[in-house]
């Protein structure tokens, strides 16, 4: 069954999570996503360290005597769905190549600092040169303008900028308590995808391409939206709130029986009280004027804190949810990853499939974010790409160079399956070309 962005060809030069994401979501949609990679620099901010401790503290697993950059499990999950292709860009032959494949495709994404675009010669104004119909996306931490358009930046950086940091967190500690959650890349692809589809209908209707700077700090910082508003409007600067909330209480997180076993609830009408009351068994606590509304249950949370925390300590975190949810109470457990994996809605759902990778093996993946789509149901359709596995597709196939031109790329190493003489923690070293001598 055609997928809606079948046709649609982008080059991928995206890092770590925002870009990989976005580029990930196009071709779950059905899009030919071309990965542009070097053999000349060590990704290690999407295929991770090359040694078996840091694959594993990244969620990879190294199989006996394969090359580690294929093992990643960040990549062989955000790669899917995509093909691989070799050029060195620091030299004009990769530009040219480069050039060539923009001319041919309709998207280019990346989320680097905008110094390297520019720097390698393939920033809009260049590349729209080319092929005038060209969408391109950059993800820059704080955008393509501005004081510091030059600062690199990860989630953690963004967040803090745009006042995250001092949000998240208890109201009895300080941000170096503050747990890595960088949600600002998973919003920034998700977004990225959005404004291309956008930009692609708007060129369905005028012909014409569109350079998007888009950068995450700013698309961040509408999760924040009521902060700043509040602020903007009232001059009030809004602190940490732990796991309440302004205007519903109680809202916690509650201990249940068993090991490190936790539940969630968030109560916002008084009828939703109520039938809190029922299930913990005080329905005393509904006609107590200290909890006669939202306002006066916030003002005494802490006691509520203590009944509801009494009665959970003796309840099933499982048992206590759907107890709480068949009275119309907002609730649920709180799970670890295994119980995650094993969870009945999720697997009745299908939220796991199972994927074969040449290098990695067989695992469980999660599924695209929006598979349930009735005509047009999505999936992994292919694994992640091994190291410049499409190369002989792109180079011969879709570009039209011959076999002997291909091969000159190969034996100069602007092309390539494996990584040149770069080990994690090494310098990068350069392709030094031969000094050729004349024939006779």
């Amino acid at each position: 069954m055609p997928l809606p962005l079948e046709g649609i060809r982008v080059i991928d030069m995206t890092v770590v999570w925002a870009g990989p994401f976005g580029a990930a979501l196009l071709s779950d949609l059905g899009a030919e996503v071309f990965r542009v990679e070097s053999v000349q620099r060590w990704d290690a901010n999407i295929r991770l360290p090359g040694n078996p401790d840091g694959m594993r503290a990244h969620g990879g697993s190294p199989a006996e005597g394969a090359t580690p950059w294929e093992t990643s499990g960040n990549f062989n999950s955000v790669g899917r769905n995509r093909r691989s292709v070799t050029m060195d860009l620091t030299r004009e032959e990769g530009r040219q190549v480069f050039y060539k494949l923009a001319a041919k495709c309709d998207v280019f994404i990346e989320n680097n600092s905008p110094d390297v675009v520019h720097g390698l010669g393939i920033n809009y104004e260049i590349l729209k040169q080319h092929n005038p119909g060209l969408i391109m996306v950059s993800l820059a931490a704080f955008g393509a303008t501005g004081p510091y358009r030059h600062f690199r930046a990860y989630g953690a950086n963004m967040e803090a900028v745009v006042g995250h940091a001092l949000l998240r967190g208890y109201a009895d500690t300080d941000p170096t308590h503050n747990t890595n959650v960088f949600f600002a890349d998973a919003c920034a692809g998700a977004t990225s995808a959005f404004g291309i589809l956008s930009a692609l209908y708007h060129r369905t209707k005028t012909g014409k391409g569109q350079y998007i700077d888009m950068a995450q700090a700013e698309n961040v910082a509408h999760s924040l939206s009521q902060a700043l508003m509040d602020y903007s409007m009232n001059g009030r600067v809004q602190t940490t709130l732990g796991n309440r909330d302004p205007a519903r209480a109680p809202q916690g997180v509650y201990r249940c029986t068993g090991e490190d076993n936790w539940m969630t609830l968030s109560v916002g009408t008084d009828e939703e009280f109520r039938s809190l009351c029922e299930v913990i068994g005080r329905p005393e606590l509904a006609k107590d004027p200290r909890y006669a509304s939202s306002i006066e249950r916030y003002r005494n949370q802490d006691d509520l804190d203590a009944a509801i925390s009494e009665w959970a300590i003796s309840q099933d975190q499982y048992a206590a949810f759907h107890a709480l949810q068949a009275k119309g109470v907002p609730a649920s457990p709180i799970l670890n990853i295994g119980q995650v994996y094993d969870d009945p809605h999720l697997k009745a759902r299908g939220m796991w499939q199972s994927v074969t990778h040449p290098v990695a093996g067989t695992y469980d993946y999660l599924k695209p974010p929006i598979s349930h789509m009735s005509e047009t149901p999505l999936q992994y359709w292919r694994h992640a790409p091994t190291l410049g596995q499409d190369n002989e597709y792109v180079y011969k196939e879709l570009l039209g160079y011959s076999d002997a031109e291909y091969q000159e790329f190969v034996d100069t190493q602007h092309a390539g399956t494996t990584f040149i003489n770069v080990r994690p923690g090494q310098a990068e070293r350069r392709y030094v070309p031969p000094t050729r001598t004349p024939s006779s």
